[in-house]
């Protein structure tokens, strides 16, 4: 086959997803929220690349829905079928002349790795973006390819909903009518808040304004926490005949233990306590990268909520008996007889109401939902010196 025909075959199968034009998948979203906060980059996105365009199915940091491809790094990983790191684009005479390098936002790393699809056309690339020249390490990358791999499942996912809710298949057409919902209602408020806190950065950085700060930084802080509280609230009520969909891809338990401890980055300074994370080697699963990182976070927000900061948090993996993730804390602990209520949607015990801990009693119900849709159990009990919260799952198949 030719290189035009080839072309011609992964534009075809790109347009199979109908993905372009569309309101942007929600867990692509996450997705990228959490690529980001990992990487400790302040862009990133799942951007597919059309013959004259590179659309973003999911995207942080970015205003636009697309961009031209003349300005578009990803659009060189799609040939290449392979990673891509630029560790400062205005030394690598392929990019230093980008309007998106040269001039606003200043682009100066990216790292990208292919999305490449179940019949091996390359869609895309998953990527995340720094104004600030860096280097990766090894392993980072490998953390951006299993990034990408989760990318390539959930759009595929996608698309086998859409082709069943074609052929009349109602519990297909009932999770494609929910994830339409949701990503219509991110849409309609997640977009007009980030185009906010995007004025909000710019205006942050301008030297003449720096005795506003102190007004733009709780504007902007405020305007996370109303997009966190939405999503929040949308995961923890999901009604019982809507199942989560698990996607199903080998990611490392090492890595979902990273990323949430990433996700909870700012709580953990707010705090000043030390998180450890007790690391080995790699534990594969089969799971959705994103949604299980969300479990473990809502896990380890409880215990940083709970713990003083001279008490101990540890985050433990384990391979024997079997896959696990363990989130233990020095806390107050739960008091005996709330224990069989703390995966109730709303409930909020004792200790939450006396020290004022924000939260809506959704995290416990959320996590365990998205456990029992990888197959596996979350246990909570009292220790002897605090709480344990711990995810056994399945192998990965």
């Amino acid at each position: 086959m030719s290189r035009d025909d080839q072309e011609l075959a992964r534009l075809a199968a790109l347009r199979s997803y109908r993905i372009l034009d569309r309101p942007r998948p929600v867990v692509l979203d996450d997705l990228t929220r959490l690529a980001a906060g990992m990487f400790g980059t302040p862009i990133s996105a799942v951007s597919l690349i059309d013959h004259d365009r590179q659309w973003f199915a999911g995207r942080v940091g970015i205003a636009e829905d697309q961009t031209p491809l003349d300005v578009s790094f990803c659009a060189h990983v799609v040939p290449a079928r392979a990673p891509l790191i630029v560790p400062d684009a205005t030394e690598d005479s392929r990019f230093a002349g980008y309007a998106n390098v040269a001039g606003e936002p200043g682009i100066r790393f990216y790292a990208g790795a292919p999305v490449i699809d179940e019949d091996g056309h390359v869609l895309g690339a998953m990527c995340v973006v720094d104004t600030e020249p860096r280097e990766v390490s090894d392993r980072q990358v490998d953390d951006l390819v299993t990034f990408a791999r989760q990318a390539a499942g959930h759009l595929a996912a996608v698309r086998g909903r859409l082709r069943l809710a074609g052929l009349g298949d109602e519990l297909a057409r009932s999770a494609q009518r929910e994830d339409d919902l949701v990503a219509s209602i991110t849409h309609e408020l997640r977009t007009p808040v980030a185009i906010i806190q995007g004025y909000l950065e710019v205006l942050g950085d301008q030297e003449g304004l720096a005795e506003y700060r102190r007004l733009i930084d709780p504007i902007h802080r405020n305007g996370r926490r109303l997009v966190q509280m939405v999503d929040h609230l949308l995961a923890g009520t999901r009604p019982p005949e809507a199942p989560i969909p698990a996607l199903s891809a080998t990611v490392d338990l090492n890595t979902v233990a990273s990323a949430a401890l990433a996700a909870c980055r700012p709580l953990i300074v707010t705090r000043g306590g030390p998180v450890d994370l007790a690391a080995y080697e790699p534990v594969p699963v089969s799971a959705d990268l994103a949604r299980l990182t969300h479990a473990v976070e809502q896990l380890l927000r409880n215990a940083l909520f709970f713990t003083p900061p001279d008490r101990p948090i540890m985050i433990r993996v384990e391979a024997v008996p079997g896959p696990a993730i363990e989130v233990r804390d020095g806390g107050c602990g739960i008091p005996e007889d709330e224990l069989p209520l703390v995966f109730d949607r709303f409930h909020r015990g004792r200790h939450a109401r006396e020290q004022a801990v924000p939260g809506v009693g959704l995290g416990l119900t959320i996590a365990r939902n998205i456990v029992r849709a990888h197959r596996g159990e979350l246990t909570v009990r009292n220790t002897t010196d605090g709480v344990s919260a711990r995810i056994a799952l399945p192998g990965a198949r």
